[in-house]
């Protein structure tokens, strides 16, 4: 049998709206396993933020930060790393704003204040705590992806001033901060490649902006019932919502699964 392989955004998709998984999501991802089907993550996420997924569920590979930071089979594959001058430039921007700016990679998440009120909304409602403050993060470490923490409406001054990053909103008060040219889909091309899985044998579920190219790419994509519109304009299949056994039901319309 031919190599397939399924990959899931985590919020939004693995994930209800309380965070949590739903039973039929961990049956769907048991079954999967059981008929050797290759299982990964696909989120902006860092690592840090879904190592508890991947370990009560035994994944062992994931496109990580959009796609920035790849791991196949417990082994990284590929990391690319933001450039430093960018990153001190957009720093000293927000801060002299009164906005701020998180660092991530695969082992640390930072901002570059303590008691941020846009931080603490924007973390508070993915249930992870708040993180160390280190504001010159980016001088001594690798960031395979920024945060920007402002208000909604200045978001566009910051899309005009810095052409050459993407900034993928994902709450009132935060955006993730990218390099033009990331994405999920271009971390999947790297892993497959490596893995060698045929592109027609990738499945991926996904709801938002972030996922728009993966699901493009895949050999079948999956929107969420609650998925954005475009992503939803571009998806093969369209399946019931993340809190209404979305993933279940969308792997058994591709055949992947059965009642």
């Amino acid at each position: 049998m031919e190599k397939k392989i399924v990959f899931f955004d985590i919020d939004g998709t693995f994930l209800d709206d309380e965070k949590k998984i739903l039973d039929s999501t961990k049956q769907a991802i048991q079954r999967l396993h059981e008929k050797g089907i290759y299982t990964a993550i696909a989120t902006g996420r860092p690592p840090q933020m879904f190592d508890w997924i991947l370990q009560e569920y035994q994944i062992r590979s994931y496109i990580a930060m959009n796609g920035q930071y790849v791991v196949f089979d417990g082994q990284e594959i590929y990391a690319n790393p933001m450039d430093q001058d960018a990153l001190q430039d957009l720093t000293m921007l927000a801060m002299s704003r009164g906005d701020a700016i998180g660092y991530c990679n695969h082992k640390h998440v930072r901002v570059t204040e303590e008691g941020h009120p846009f931080v603490q909304a924007s973390f508070q409602s993915l249930k992870y705590p708040y993180p160390s403050a280190d504001c010159q993060f980016y001088q001594h470490s690798k960031v395979f992806q920024g945060y920007l923490f402002c208000d909604e409406k200045d978001v566009q001054m910051y899309m005009d001033r810095y052409p050459d990053l993407y900034f993928f909103r994902w709450h009132e008060y935060a955006a993730d901060i990218l390099p033009k040219g990331c994405s999920k889909a271009v971390g999947i091309r790297k892993l497959i490649e490596i893995a060698d899985i045929k592109l027609e044998n990738t499945y991926a579920f996904g709801d938002g902006l972030n996922d728009l190219e993966m699901i493009e790419m895949v050999g079948k994509g999956i929107a969420m019932g609650n998925a954005v519109p475009e992503v939803k304009r571009v998806a093969d299949v369209i399946t019931s919502s993340n809190c209404e056994d979305g993933i279940f039901r969308g792997l058994m319309e591709v055949g992947l699964l059965e009642e």
